[in-house]
């Protein structure tokens, strides 16, 4: 690894401490280096705050090196008004004379002018570090952008005979299949993306909550599918907990396809990643229409010997791991 490609993974691990805060903004990281010594980095902060180059900047306490420093970032600085000034003014502005990206950003309100303002006003600009790497870490950004709908994550949990829910209940509340440990790591995984998305039997079946409640963090927009609004609002995800989204006939025509209908809706409401936790007809409508980017799929000990079965899922296996007892194997989306 040469030293861009140091300072851009430098970049990459303090970019992750954004993970679930900024959306619908891209989690940057930029560190800012000086005779081989890093003065100064910076992280994307909440939405509505300060970039990651600007965090950066102010994080310098000697300004006067800046116009001798080389800065890095993960992404291309931006080149236009939003809720915070252009970042590549800035950097112009500081006169800081090297720029080092880890790879262009696809939002047509930059796509190449960062990259064309700094070089214009003189600044030797390289870009492509580590791009893959980098391309990777802002996946949720450059979905919502190129794909037109946000990052999708498929979750579910079945059985060691591979049922997802037992035929009958006896209350309208989950029945756990997997250990407090797993459900936890559920918990962290919602902190981490913008909003969580079920169907109506979920929410009339298991009345749940849907937030973050086992884990330190933000709690995610609830999206419920509900088409003609027969869900009492005497429901958990009618609370004031977190903010939540109903989609129904008024919203969507709900006609197929169905899954490409919700995704277009989500995209006009800036919504860049979702967890989907439906039931199995939620879940199969996003596998079918090829709708999906990671799927991960706990396997408990129990078994329901009838019930629902899983959905039917063709993606590459990713990684498998073992949580006491239950197994976690995350698939991708090839």
């Amino acid at each position: 690894m040469n030293l861009h490609e140091i300072y851009i993974n430098r970049c990459l691990e303090i970019a992750k401490k954004g993970l679930g805060t900024t959306a619908p903004n891209p989690m940057v990281g930029s560190v800012i280096v000086y005779n081989n010594k890093i003065i100064g980095e910076g992280f994307t902060s909440p939405y509505g705050g300060s970039h990651a180059e600007v965090n950066a900047i102010n994080s310098v306490s000697n300004k006067s090196l800046l116009s001798r420093a080389t800065l890095y970032v993960t992404l291309e600085p931006c080149s236009h008004f939003g809720k915070t000034p252009p970042c590549s003014d800035l950097i112009i502005k500081h006169k800081i004379p090297n720029v080092i990206i880890g790879c262009s950003d696809d939002n047509p309100k930059v796509a190449g002018k960062g990259i064309a303002k700094l070089k214009a006003s003189g600044c030797d600009v390289i870009v492509g570090v580590l791009e893959n790497d980098c391309k990777q870490h802002h996946k949720r950004f450059f979905t919502f952008h190129n794909k037109k709908r946000p990052y999708i994550i498929l979750k579910w949990a079945e059985t060691s005979d591979g049922f997802i829910a037992p035929k009958t209940k006896k209350e309208s509340k989950p029945v756990w299949i997997t250990n407090a440990y797993s459900r936890q790591l559920v918990h962290k995984w919602r902190g981490e993306e913008q909003a969580i998305l079920v169907g109506t039997n979920t929410v009339s079946q298991d009345n749940p909550s849907l937030t973050s409640r086992d884990y330190q963090g933000k709690h995610p927009i609830r999206i419920v599918i509900d088409k003609t609004k027969k869900l009492s609002t005497n429901y958990s995800v009618f609370n004031d907990t977190a903010k939540t989204i109903v989609i129904s006939e008024s919203t969507i025509a709900f006609k197929a396809p169905l899954g490409e209908q919700i995704c277009q809706y989500l995209h006009i409401n800036d919504i860049n990643s979702v967890i989907i936790e439906g039931g199995r007809k939620t879940l199969q409508t996003f596998i079918d229409e090829n709708l999906w980017d990671e799927a991960r799929v706990f396997t408990g000990k129990t078994n329901f010997n009838s019930g629902t079965k899983g959905p039917l899922l063709n993606g590459k296996l990713y990684s498998e791991i073992s949580i006491l007892e239950d197994s976690l194997k995350i698939y991708l989306n090839d």
